[in-house]
């Protein structure tokens, strides 16, 4: 029955999507600059998204281009890898004549989810650019398998740090209980938190290890948030090097974000996604974080 429910919660467990500065919609020929302006000087990049966002997926590459077309060369985290996939993942950029497409499918090869519910069009430009610029691509992300073993067996049984500020825990609570729309009760979020936490601490550390390269991470919102995501855990030094860029949608509570930059777009329009969760409990929320 426990194995059951950790099953669950690791199946309904979801990316959710902070108070600065809101720059609010512009021209599109302008969203590149934004992103650019926003990361200015600073070598390590943690760049947000609401994950259905067409339009934010397409600032956000066309940024980049123009940034490592600027002579900047990042190594891009992605947290549509798991970190099992890594590996193939760097077999398959070495192969000659790579294209993303066959970088997607050698990774997904491997996984024990292939396609992992990721929307593939949004993120091969970004495996197609770290082709074109011989860029490392690291996979920045935990499987559902190591989810749901520190669910139940604690941070501790997978080598991450189980000493989780309070104000962590709290934060990351509120977050799975709004992003699961009302689904979840309150004990059943604080075993997600867990889940949580490992994944901010894999990309942080996977930031930490790219040392003094240039950084630039590509995960929901709720991972960059500074005051309770993957900033929080790492160095101060590297923090120093390093900006969260929030790109919310133009509804957004300015009130509730919490990154160093705030870019906000148009609403991506879709169906309801609690309306979804409600005819099918246990689907995770495809927005947010």
């Amino acid at each position: 029955m426990a194995k059951t429910l950790v099953v669950l919660l690791v199946a309904a467990l979801l990316a959710c999507a902070c108070a600065l500065p809101v720059e609010r919609n512009r021209p599109a020929a302008a969203d590149a600059e934004r992103v650019l302006a926003a990361i200015g000087s600073r070598s390590i990049v943690l760049l947000g998204e609401v994950h259905d966002n067409a339009a934010q997926h397409a600032m956000r590459e066309q940024a980049l281009r123009r940034w490592i077309e600027g002579g900047a060369r990042p190594t891009l985290l992605m947290e549509q890898f798991d970190r099992e996939q890594q590996d193939e993942l760097d077999r398959a950029l070495a192969r000659p004549g790579a294209t993303a497409d066959a970088v997607i499918a050698s990774a997904a090869a491997v996984s024990a989810r292939p396609g992992q519910g990721w929307h593939w069009p949004f993120y091969r430009p970004y495996v197609a650019l770290a082709i074109e610029y011989r860029l490392p691509i690291v996979a920045a992300n935990v499987s559902r398998a190591d989810a749901r073993r520190v669910i139940s067996e604690g941070l501790l049984a997978l080598g991450f740090d189980p000493h989780v500020p309070p104000d962590v825990a709290v934060g990351q609570e509120s977050e799975i209980l709004d992003g699961h729309c009302g689904q979840l009760d309150a004990a059943d979020a604080r075993r997600l938190v867990a889940a949580q936490v490992a994944r901010d601490q894999f990309m942080a550390r996977m930031i930490e290890r790219a040392g003094p390269r240039a950084v630039v991470l590509l995960a929901g919102n709720g991972h960059v948030r500074s005051d309770i995501g993957v900033p929080r855990w790492l160095k101060p030094a590297t923090r120093e090097r390093s900006i969260s860029i929030g790109l919310v949608e133009s509804s957004a509570s300015v009130e509730s974000m919490h990154f160093d930059r705030v870019l906000s777009t148009p609403e991506q329009p879709r169906v309801d996604p609690c309306a979804a969760m409600r005819a099918a409990p246990g689907a995770g929320r495809a927005v947010g974080r």
